[in-house]
C-alpha cells in the first residue's frame, strides 16, 4: 500500500467545499495515516520510535471521535461504519 493521498480523503469526507479541518476529515486522516503505519509496522517489527507516532495518532483519533459521538451520535456511527472502525 502506498502513502494515502490526503486531498482524496478530504475531497471523500469534507462537509462542505472548503471543509479541510472538519472532526471527520480529521478522524479520516488519522485512520489512513494509521492504516499505513500498521502496514510499516508489520515489515519492521523494531521501529519503536513509529510505533510511538502510532499510539499517539491512535490516541487523537480517539479523542476526536469521543468529541464527535458527544455532539452528533448518528454522524459517529455513520463515521464509524464508512471508516469500518469497531463499535
Amino acid at each position: 500500500m502506498s502513502q494515502p493521498v490526503k486531498s482524496e480523503v478530504i475531497a471523500q469526507y469534507k462537509t462542505h467545499e472548503k471543509d479541510t479541518g472538519s472532526s471527520d476529515v480529521q478522524i479520516a486522516l488519522l485512520t489512513a495515516r494509521i492504516n499505513h503505519l500498521t502496514e510499516h509496522l508489520r515489515t519492521h517489527r523494531k521501529d519503536f520510535h513509529s510505533r510511538r507516532g502510532l499510539l499517539q495518532m491512535a490516541s487523537r483519533r480517539r479523542k476526536l471521535l469521543d468529541y464527535v459521538k458527544d455532539e452528533d451520535l448518528p454522524k459517529y456511527n455513520d463515521l464509524l461504519q464508512k471508516l469500518s472502525l469497531r463499535k
